[in-house]
């Protein structure tokens, strides 16, 4: 019986995905009107495609800034998986579809040979299915051929190497060796810093400053926020118990364990209100930020996200945990201080009391976040660093 099956699972594979399709629907993980139609492009001289990633909706943001630029147009791809949140994307398909599919393979391979002029891989993953047998080398040797000048970026955990981390930061994650995901985390970092090594010299990007470390050729390329999708007219500080919020995408890097005590000792002992978030879909989290007087990042990175870019853009006060070099670059870049408080594990119960006690000393620093936001996470400068070096290269 169970050869049967294995010939079973075979012929199923080996036959054309049309009649595979028809015949088993289901088997193949979906159906054929799940199967998306090719991405298009405009006319502009420079024509760049970002995927697969769309991590926190980069992707998506960075197309938008480069599509504000003259002569250049910008289109994101990303593959989504069920249960997955769901952030705004130009196109879009399934993961089962990109990971089997030999039929949008084919016409998705066509459509960027004919129109993309220069592609901007995310995390060092596959973005042309099923064509290349989702290898990354054999695509960087076929965006060549095909005259499509290729760059990186990394968003994290692809490069940042646990050994390397482990130095920089005392609450580092991969301190803790008994971390089930460490030794996979040293692999692919290694692997994947090998690999844009051999990059040509600016086509490799980060989007954190700590990933410097790890690569310090690389050229920072900072997330983006839409400043008019967070703004609102709610004072900050102005009731009497600060509402404190907290909404981790990953608890462990984010330390979130590490600031559950101090939280609940000090909503226990009535000298704020603290919320918990989690899972909150993407559309909800403006009218979270909003409400909110005080917005918690991570505590053991050393970097400020998304989060922290959000929650600065809706005038909010930020703390977390920074590493000196990469506050440094911030205000290099920015000709402005960061506003976001520091705050480490030990010293977060001092601060979030502090800030209770003396409302007014700090709505200046939260005031202050718009004006960070714009000088360099509106879209702009990630933009110009694009123009500047990866679609400077040559293309066809």
């Amino acid at each position: 019986m169970s050869s049967l099956r294995a010939f079973a699972g075979w012929a199923l594979r080996a036959a054309p995905e049309g009649l595979a399709l028809r015949i088993v629907p289901d088997r193949l993980g979906y159906r054929s009107e799940d199967i998306p139609a090719p991405m298009t492009f405009g006319d502009a001289r420079t024509r760049l495609l970002i995927a697969p990633a769309n991590s926190a909706g980069q992707g998506s943001s960075w197309a938008s800034a480069v599509r504000a630029l003259d002569g250049q147009d910008a289109r994101n791809l990303t593959v989504t998986r069920r249960g997955g949140l769901a952030f705004p994307s130009d196109s879009a398909v399934p993961a089962a579809v990109f990971a089997h599919s030999r039929r949008w393979a084919s016409r998705h391979a066509r459509a960027v040979r004919d129109h993309v002029t220069h592609v901007l891989v995310e995390s060092e993953r596959a973005v042309l299915g099923v064509t290349e047998r989702h290898d990354v080398r054999r695509e960087a040797d076929w965006f060549s051929r095909a005259g499509i000048a290729r760059g990186y970026v990394s968003h994290g955990s692809d490069l940042r190497h646990p050994d390397l981390h482990a130095q920089l930061s005392p609450w580092s994650p991969f301190r803790d060796r008994d971390w089930e995901l460490r030794d996979r985390l040293v692999s692919l970092a290694e692997h994947n810093a090998a690999f844009l090594r051999e990059q040509a010299p600016g086509t490799v990007f980060v989007v954190t400053p700590d990933l410097l470390t790890d690569l310090p050729e690389a050229t920072w390329l900072p997330n983006v926020v839409r400043p008019e999708q967070w703004a609102t007219e709610r004072g900050v500080l102005v009731e009497e118990r600060p509402l404190v919020v907290h909404a981790p995408t990953n608890a462990h890097l984010k330390g979130s364990d590490l600031i559950a005590g101090p939280l609940d000792r000090l909503a226990d002992a009535g000298v704020i209100r603290y919320r918990r978030a989690e899972a909150i879909p993407p559309h909800d989290m403006p009218a979270l930020y909003a409400e909110a007087d005080v917005v918690l990042d991570q505590f053991r990175i050393g970097i400020y996200s998304t989060t922290a870019l959000e929650a600065m853009a809706a005038g909010r006060l930020v703390l977390g945990f920074l590493l000196p070099e990469v506050r440094a670059l911030a205000e290099r870049e920015s000709g402005m201080s960061v506003p976001i408080v520091q705050a480490s594990v030990d010293t977060l119960e001092g601060v979030l009391v502090d800030i209770a006690e003396n409302p007014d000393s700090y709505r200046e620093t939260a005031a202050r976040g718009p004006e960070f936001i714009r000088a360099l996470h509106d879209g702009r400068y990630s933009a110009r660093v694009l123009s500047e070096s990866l679609l400077s290269h040559g293309q066809r």
